[in-house]
């Protein structure tokens, strides 16, 4: 990014939702409302202990080809453009 003129910052709002649960792993995020309804999660929640791991390799994999121009820091993209 050293030397570019042009600079671009994206967040990926609600980023985590974008990544399916593994079905087995469904019914470890079940939460019990008042009601007694349960909810359990289909796409990753943001407050796992876990959850950055996975979604920082699946950002980093799909910009990998980008990685040149477009550093990612978990849910954020960098891009830098010389003339």
């Amino acid at each position: 990014m050293s030397g570019s003129v042009i600079y671009s910052a994206i967040d990926l709002t609600d980023g985590f939702y974008q990544i399916l649960m593994r079905e087995s792993d469904v019914p470890l995020t079940a939460v019990s409302t008042p009601s007694g309804m349960l909810w359990e999660w289909l796409v990753m929640p943001q407050d796992l202990k876990n959850a950055p791991a996975p979604f920082n390799r699946m950002v980093s994999h799909v910009l990998r080809p980008l990685r040149a121009f477009a550093p990612s820091y978990f849910d954020d993209f960098f891009f830098a453009q010389s003339r």
